[in-house]
């Protein structure tokens, strides 16, 4: 099948695309490899990409709206998969007109170009950061999201209002998909699984917020990558009111505290960390954990790796490749 798939210089972009294009797709890549964190990285992924004869790529950004319909025109994709976007809460504070740009005009441009060049499904990501600050656990996709408490996790949820709309205006098949903490090898160096490493190997101080009493789902990227592949070709059935729309969460519904993720690290990387305790940020939440009821229903979505697995291969990439990044 042709998958037109942005974001593919990315983290969970990358590791679908090798996904697919080892399975024998066509993939068509999409990403403006910009310098939120270490380019390098990303180019680095992309040479993977690169070696398959299956893959071709286009450097622009989202927001250029000429650009995306012609890349849609020129592939004809069957499925469209928007996993480009600005990441990140706490960066968010500081630059939020990069959130509107690749959030909502880029998600915009997406949604026009299979408006014009129809596409089977299109599924994109969202985020666990819609739900908020709520004190009830596990997040089900019925809870209101509407207090968003970062202008990240806001323009995540306009995103599933925008492809609700799109849904129900021009009959586009969307699937929006909540992902909770993804971590692994080639995973962003923003998170915290790399920042740790990264601060452990150079034997620095890590800062750790809230005395370590954050709860965080997380969930290893080739669990988070087989729930996407799962749900590509199959579109939402029309609901009542006959919009093909639908929302799931997608995480390992086991959240471990902070302090436990990190001991585990220190395990693998093999060196112990120095901590500087720090207050609760603006914009982090205390706790997420994911209801994965519909998304197993539905796909048969089923987590497989604990923390002491997937951290395990994630301190084996650092050390032989993540450290120079």
């Amino acid at each position: 099948m042709r998958y037109l798939v942005t974001g593919t210089a990315g983290f969970i972009g990358f590791h679908l695309a090798k996904l697919l294009l080892e399975r024998g797709d066509e993939v068509f890549g999409f990403d403006s490899v910009n310098d939120y964190y270490n380019p390098r990285l990303k180019e680095a992924r992309l040479e993977i990409l690169g070696k398959y004869p299956n893959y071709r790529f286009e450097r622009k950004n989202l927001t250029d709206a000429e650009s995306v319909g012609a890349a849609f025109k020129d592939f004809q994709p069957e499925v469209a998969v928007n996993l480009a976007a600005q990441a990140g809460v706490r960066y968010s504070l500081e630059h939020p007109q990069a959130y509107i740009d690749s959030n909502i005009t880029g998600f915009l441009n997406v949604l026009e170009a299979c408006r014009h060049f129809p596409v089977k499904h299109l599924v994109y990501a969202s985020s666990s950061s819609v739900y908020g600050n709520r004190d009830n656990t596990p997040f089900s996709e019925s809870d209101s999201v509407d207090e968003p408490i970062s202008l990240y996790a806001a323009t995540k949820k306009s995103n599933e209002l925008m492809a609700h709309t799109y849904a129900h205006l021009f009959g586009v098949p969307a699937t929006g998909l909540r992902f909770f903490s993804v971590y692994g090898p080639w995973g962003r160096p923003d998170m915290a699984a790399y920042i740790f490493a990264k601060r452990i190997w150079a034997g620095e101080t890590i800062p750790v917020f809230n005395e370590g009493n954050l709860y965080r789902d997380f969930t290893y990227v080739d669990d988070i990558v087989s729930g996407v592949v799962s749900v590509l070709n199959t579109p939402p059935r029309p609901n009542a009111k006959g919009v093909r729309n639908k929302v799931y969460n997608i995480g390992n519904h086991r959240p471990e505290i902070l302090s436990r993720f990190i001991e585990v690290l220190e395990e693998k990387l093999g060196k112990k960390a120095t901590i500087e305790y720090l207050p609760l940020q603006p914009g982090d939440v205390l706790r997420t954990c994911a209801d994965i009821t519909e998304i197993n229903r539905d796909f048969g979505f089923v987590p497989k790796t604990p923390i002491d697995v997937g951290l395990g291969k994630f301190a084996e990439w650092f050390k032989a490749e993540g450290y120079k990044y």
